[in-house]
């Protein structure tokens, strides 16, 4: 089990300079660009060769010619819960918490971030559309200790993260689809059910999709 002292979620750490400034000039870069997909889900297909991925949702937060950024947003942890973080930073645990924490990926599991929907606002956060942000300031969490936060939201520890190229590359040769994003699936739908109902929304039966193009 994960020790609560080891959540870094103490300060808010800068996501890397690559993932938040999209450069208008992409013309010297060696990799295949597509259009971003920040804002958009990546659903991993039966066809995933990683077994870490197996079936997750994942939000893409930031993606340029630089790189990649996404957390998964429907795999809670079994042995964590938002209460245990909550106490474990000396907050108060509102009534009738019951919020889980979610595994965002295999990088940096240590570290904290939340995901919240725009009716809340702090300064150091990322807008990851117009309705999401993401930030790993410390007030987020207090406010929700303090009921004074966002009303709809995920904690997260971990990310996924991609190279140069590499997430358009894992588009045509693994278990990726694209497709756009929508916010209640994100905190609105259980977590058993976003995998397919993302899908779905579109027409398409994840569950035996075969992937060709990488996106829908």
């Amino acid at each position: 089990m994960t020790l609560l002292g080891e959540i870094c979620y103490c300060d808010f750490l800068k996501l890397d300079d690559r993932f938040l400034e999209v450069e208008e000039d992409m013309k010297d870069t060696q990799h295949t660009v597509i259009d971003s997909l920040t804002g958009s889900f990546l659903l991993s297909t039966p066809q995933m060769p990683d077994s870490r991925f197996a079936e997750q949702v994942i939000y893409i937060c930031a993606h340029n010619h630089e790189g990649a950024m996404g957390v998964a947003i429907n795999k809670p942890n079994p042995q964590l819960t938002l209460a245990e973080v909550l106490l474990s930073n000396n907050f108060p645990v509102p009534p009738e918490t019951t919020a889980p924490v979610y595994m965002g990926g295999p990088v940096e599991m240590n570290a904290g971030f939340v995901l919240y929907q725009s009716d809340y606002s702090t300064e150091q956060q990322i807008a990851v559309s117009s309705t999401v942000y993401l930030s790993r300031e410390n007030k987020v969490l207090e406010d929700i200790a303090y009921q004074r936060g966002p009303e709809k939201f995920l904690f997260i520890v971990g990310y996924a993260g991609w190279g140069p190229g590499q997430l358009e590359e894992e588009l045509v040769s693994q278990g990726w689809l694209t497709i756009p994003a929508q916010d209640s699936i994100i905190f609105d739908v259980p977590d058993d059910m976003k995998w397919r109902q993302a899908a779905a929304l579109y027409g398409i039966d994840i569950s035996t999709f075969r992937d060709f193009v990488g996106n829908a």
